[in-house]
This record gives structure tokens, sequence and C-alpha cells, in this order.
């Protein structure tokens, strides 16, 4: 069964290590990290952006096929289905929909209006037991139209969206979605040791993973990270695979690709992906 993701991150927390989020865009992809995730009897939160639950066939498609292939596959670790940068409509779908983790992403919104539209999920999200992230401060790169420049969080203003509440905190420390440009200044570790200061024993969580040295991966988690978003190096994996597949030319004999076969390489290249981010992360055998 789905679980919220509060249990999972509260341990990982207090064991400095991370859970990782790794987004799922189709039976493939959850496949994929289903299996390597009780594989490496390791914790996992599914991330579904808004842009892919609209291709998925919606919410409710996704619960269904996430619960059916949890029981078909046995899996017996902890799995939270989350959406991942969610508006306001999108948090109150997915909670109808079956849910058990939330993003609400009011960092657009003035500080008092993410508060007031945080505050009321909160209230949601507790009454029906489900996990809630919130964020403060942009992260950089482009996320389903969401744009943001990889602005630092106000501590002061991390604080008073965790006192609201919420199960953890994604906070802007300079961290960006997408590939990192060859002039990226790196995280602003200085800003996350205040938010930890600020937040105490809340979770904090790191958008934007790919592409982040192991050092930086390390030192975040030293700092108070305990959930760990991956996502683009998942993609660039399975495009990566999925071309070598196709150059090769397999599988013509006129009559075109076989699809379970053309998206097979694709699949075992995230499963590697997974079980590296995995380790890095230090949750191999935290289930």
């Amino acid at each position: 069964m789905l679980v919220s993701a509060k249990e999972m991150l509260t341990k990982a927390k207090a064991g400095k290590y991370a859970v990782g989020q790794f987004n799922i865009n189709n039976l493939e992809w959850t496949k994929s990290i289903l299996q390597t995730a009780q594989e490496l009897q390791s914790p996992v939160i599914l991330g579904v952006s808004e842009g892919a639950g609209k291709y998925m066939c919606g919410y409710k498609t996704i619960v269904g096929m996430v619960k059916g292939m949890m029981e078909e596959l046995n899996i017996t670790v902890p799995v939270a289905l989350h959406l991942d940068h969610g508006s306001f409509e999108g948090a109150k779908a997915c909670i109808n929909a079956g849910f058990s983790s939330i993003m609400f992403d009011g960092s657009h919104y003035p500080i008092e209006e993410n508060i007031a539209k945080t505050t009321e999920l909160v209230n949601a999200c507790n009454i029906l037991g489900l996990s809630l992230e919130a964020e403060v401060g942009s992260i950089g790169g482009e996320e389903d139209g969401v744009i943001g420049a990889g602005e630092c969080a106000d501590p002061e203003e991390c604080k008073a969206v965790a006192d609201l509440g919420v199960t953890m905190l994604a906070a802007g420390i300079g961290n960006i979605h997408g590939k990192y440009p060859d002039n990226w200044a790196g995280l602003s570790f200085e800003t996350l040791d205040a938010i930890q200061e600020k937040t105490g024993d809340m979770p904090l969580v790191l958008h934007g993973g790919t592409g982040i040295p192991a050092d930086m991966i390390k030192k975040a988690i030293s700092l108070g990270v305990a959930k760990i978003n991956v996502n683009t190096e998942c993609q660039l994996a399975f495009q990566e695979a999925t071309r070598k597949y196709i150059e090769a030319g397999k599988d013509l004999e006129g009559k075109g690709f076989d699809p379970r076969k053309l998206l097979a390489p694709g699949a075992e290249a995230i499963k590697a992906t997974v079980k590296e981010k995995m380790e890095l992360f230090g949750s191999v055998g935290k289930a």
C-alpha cells in the first residue's frame, strides 16, 4: 500500500541519509524504479508532475497503475506517491485521487499568500494522514512551465512556513532543475545551514539532484536534507539507451520495432541510474 512520506523522511534525517524521489512518466519508468527500490530495500518516493499527470491520463489512472503494480510485483518497501511542484488546484485534485503525499509549490506567490494556501492544505493533509511538502524560494531552471532563477530562500520565511506543520520543506539554495550550466556557483551551504537552524528537525528537500557533485550531495545531507529529487538524469539515461537501440537497427524485419523491446534498454538504464543515486544518498537497506 502507498504510505505517507513522513516516517521515511523522519528516519532519514535522524539517520543522516536521504530518500530519493524519482519522477515517473509511464509504466516502464514506474516498474523500473519500484523493482530497484525492492532489490535494494530502499524506501522510495514516486514523483508525478502535473504535466506527467496529464500525459498518463489523469491522477486516478496513476494511482491505479502504481497500486496494481505494487501488488503484482510484491513490493514491500515503503512507497509514497507524491505530486511534484503542484499548483493549489493540482494539490487538491491529487488528494482526491488518492495520492499519499503532496507538494504545493507556492514559492511564486507573495509569502503571505503562500502561507495562506499552504495552511489550508496542511489541514486537509493532516485529516487524511498525507505528507505535505512546501516550497520557499524558487528552484532554478524550468519544470512544467514553472521557471525559477535559482534564488536562495529567506530562512525566516522558511521558518514561517515550517511552523505551519508541513512535513517537509523545499528551500531554494541555488539549485536548478535540468542540466547545471558551466558557470553554476554551486549550492549555498550557508543558506542551508541557516534554514536548518530555523526549522530544526524538519526534513529538508533538495530539488534538481541531477548534476550536483557527490561531495555537495553528501554535505547537503549532513545539513538536514532528507529527500533528493532526480528526474533529468533518468530522462537522459532513458534517451541514450533508446537511441543506441534504434541506431543498432534491431527488430526491424520490415515490421518496425516491437515497442516492448524498444523501451527495455531505457528501462534498464533507469534502474542503473536509480541504483547509483540510492547508493549515493545512503538509503540502501533502510526500508
